[in-house]
């Protein structure tokens, strides 16, 4: 059974940049190198929100609006990891950031198309 285990989540000032890592073990024959991943986030009151996804096809990557030009995914699929680069951290960023991935090639924003998740690292973003 695939598990995720996020680190790296902390308290920031707004305009700081803050790495998360993704670190998945478990696996039987392949490696993350076949799984689709993603980092969502849930910031209370909130809906959960996709923040970023990638493809294992072609490692095409993704970002939700409220990220795009300031958040980063990346993946390193020797040693089973996937980053989520944050730059430019924002005061509506904070949330417990939560990494998914599942076997198969096309990405997506869906959090029910993500079948092992992380247990959650929080950020915080204040001055």
């Amino acid at each position: 059974q695939v598990q995720l285990v996020e680190s790296g989540g902390g308290l920031v000032q707004p305009g700081s940049s803050l790495r998360l890592t993704c670190l998945a073990s478990g696996f039987s024959i392949d490696t993350i190198e076949t799984y689709r991943v993603s980092w969502f986030r849930h910031a209370p009151g909130k809906q959960r929100e996709a923040v970023s996804w990638s493809s294992a096809s072609d490692g095409n990557q993704y970002y939700a609006n409220s990220v795009k030009g300031r958040f980063t995914i990346s993946r390193d699929n020797f040693k089973n990891t996937v980053t989520l680069h944050m730059n430019n951290m924002k005061t509506e960023d904070p949330a417990a950031y939560y990494c998914a991935i599942n076997h198969g090639i096309f990405c997506s924003p869906s959090a029910s198309d993500y079948k092992s998740w992380g247990q959650g690292t929080q950020v915080t973003v204040s001055s």
